[in-house]
């Protein structure tokens, strides 16, 4: 595992000290894809629609390993493939991502069904209980379909 990067903190407070971390958008979105998405590989978060730069996503993926908050682990069957995986410290965003999930549909045009995100906003425990089920689990599945309305969660 990379060595921990050595960074100067601005200040003692826990939201500073946290967005030095995890603050920036690429970071987010890789934490995002790997917890709703089911993404594991380099190859899917560089297809994904964000348009990261390979550069950019291999110096967050980095960054994000060495402040415990992802794990790399060589596959089983293809020992040249490497699947990332939230680690504790990374699953714990879980409320923070689905706050921000919630926000975002709420107060910008965000192209996700707005019925979906509000049946996510009533059943926040279930749905963070679901996306602790999977990490334990390694469930890949994505997560946004299991909480659709139709469904009846």
């Amino acid at each position: 595992m990379p060595g921990k990067p050595k960074s100067k903190r601005r200040s003692g407070c826990p939201v500073s000290i946290s967005l030095e971390r995890f603050g920036d958008r690429w970071s987010l979105l890789i934490i995002r894809d790997l917890m709703v998405r089911g993404f594991r590989t380099f190859t899917e978060f560089e297809e994904s629609r964000e348009g990261i730069a390979t550069n950019i996503l291999a110096d967050r993926l980095h960054k994000l390993q060495a402040h415990g908050m992802i794990a790399a682990e060589v596959e089983e069957t293809d020992g040249r493939r490497v699947n990332y995986r939230l680690t504790e410290k990374g699953i714990d965003l879980a409320p923070v991502m689905l706050e921000l999930l919630i926000w975002g549909s709420r107060h910008e045009n965000a192209g996700l069904s707005c019925a979906v995100i509000e049946n996510m906003a009533k059943r926040r425990e279930q749905v963070l209980a679901e996306v602790r089920r999977r990490w334990r689990a390694r469930d890949s599945t994505p997560l946004l379909p299991a909480f659709a309305p139709s469904r009846g969660l």
